[in-house]
């Protein structure tokens, strides 16, 4: 290819661009439309239409459900209003925790394909959330964090001991 001359080809390209009008230029590629002198668009392709954000002729009613599906369980788990030190309540809500990082990355392949950066945004930050809410509870329990008394090493319920009793006189 070193006998190619590329100011050539350059101009070439230069010459076709400016002989398409700018709604041509415009116009996705998936979308369908015909324009004059531009013939008839071929196939479907999953392009971006400028104005509507539609991918593939799907709305992005459907990205924004998921969202805001996940955006509700991720808040939902500040307000857990089970007891969740040990046992079953524990498994509950470490079950929920995997609930909200799979909701959070299901809306984050949406916003992904739908090219909406700020949901993606805020799908990968739920994910974030849920691992956050996870680690929380299980690092205490596998050793790495330092147990507390809301968060305990144990992952059953261990009685607690009865208080002495006084002997009375």
């Amino acid at each position: 290819m070193p006998d190619r001359d590329w100011d050539k080809e350059l101009a070439k390209v230069d010459k076709q661009l400016a002989s398409l009008s700018d709604e041509a230029l415009l116009v996705p590629a998936g979308s369908g439309k015909k324009e004059a002198g531009s013939g008839a668009v071929k196939g479907k392709a999953a392009a971006v239409s400028a104005d509507t954000g539609d991918i593939g002729g799907k709305t992005p009613w459907g990205m924004y459900a998921r969202l805001t599906l996940s955006v509700a369980l991720g808040v939902g788990m500040v307000l857990w209003p089970y007891e969740s030190r040990c046992g079953f309540g524990l498994a509950g809500y470490l079950a929920s925790v995997v609930v909200v990082v799979t909701s959070g990355i299901w809306s984050s392949i949406w916003t992904w394909r739908h090219r909406a950066s700020r949901s993606h945004t805020l799908s990968l930050l739920i994910v974030l959330w849920g691992l956050i809410l996870g680690a929380i509870e299980v690092l205490p329990r596998i050793g790495y964090a330092k147990p507390d008394a809301r968060h305990p090493a144990g992952w059953v319920c261990t009685p607690t001991p009865a208080p002495p009793v006084k002997p009375t006189k």
